[in-house]
């Protein structure tokens, strides 16, 4: 990475002014492959970062790190620290499932319960020990995922039967239910007509108002147009990372710019 990128980030983004940050992360799976490679990074409050770079080079695994979610795969082991509210999530001491209400993850593929769209949000927040009104925060997640006003008459009905689009934002609903402060997104638009697409970046633009949202995107125009800082990852090491008017116009590392005027990847 670019000593000129390390001081940019410190210079807009003071420590207080960061949510979670990463210091010499890897990650290698069961065969041996080292996915990510000894990554540092800070990423900001209320503000949206994309992790861009070619098939395989390690952001989605990266991604998955932020909130332990790689423990899930067999044989994999993480190395180095991931910083949250000054602790090491990789702490012994420090509980998985905590880590993931607190920084939520969107897949890439929406994955709603195979329950009623009330369901999807009310239990998910039951097994994590909700106290409260459970159709408030029905109605609450559901406004903030823009997506109420389509389903508050139908609330008994299977979340199956809403549209790609519907289910990717209950999705999100269902995240934001859980009070998180960050918020990962692994492409999640990929699988989404245009129409839904669109409905997802302007739904980005408003979380981050209250969230912090790091999202994995092949989309470079995606990218540019919903994102605050850029970090490019290529064979699983963070090549360049800057707000992204920056490195989309005028990049640091004569890889990041083959890369965005689609020379490779």
């Amino acid at each position: 990475m670019s000593i000129a990128n390390i001081s940019i980030m410190d210079f807009f983004y003071p420590p207080d002014h960061i949510a979670l940050s990463a210091k010499d992360l890897e990650v290698t799976y069961a065969d041996g492959v080292k996915a990510v490679k000894g990554l540092s990074i800070s990423f900001p409050k209320k503000a949206t970062t994309a992790i861009i770079g070619p098939s395989g080079c390690g952001k989605s695994t990266a991604l998955r790190a932020f909130n332990r979610m790689n423990e899930l795969i067999p044989g994999t082991v993480t190395r180095g620290e991931v910083r949250f509210h000054s602790k090491n999530i990789y702490d012994p001491a420090v509980d998985p499932v905590t880590v993931r209400t607190k920084i939520g993850m969107v897949f890439q593929k929406p994955n709603p319960f195979p329950k009623s769209i009330y369901d999807n949000i009310a239990w998910a927040a039951r097994i994590h020990g909700l106290k409260g009104s459970c159709d408030e925060l029905v109605e609450s997640s559901l406004k903030k995922a823009a997506l109420w006003d389509e389903v508050k008459d139908k609330l008994k009905k299977s979340a199956l039967s809403l549209s790609g689009g519907q289910q990717q934002r209950l999705c999100i609903a269902r995240t934001l239910a859980l009070t998180p402060e960050v918020i990962l997104m692994d492409e999640p638009t990929s699988a989404l007509d245009p129409l839904s697409t669109a409905s997802i970046e302007e739904l980005t633009t408003e979380l981050k108002k209250d969230y912090t949202i790091i999202i994995v995107t092949h989309n470079l125009q995606q990218a540019g147009r919903i994102s605050d800082m850029t970090a490019f990852m290529l064979l699983g090491d963070l090549i360049e990372y800057a707000p992204t008017k920056k490195l989309f116009v005028n990049p640091e590392d004569e890889r990041t710019e083959r890369y965005i005027t689609g020379r490779f990847g």
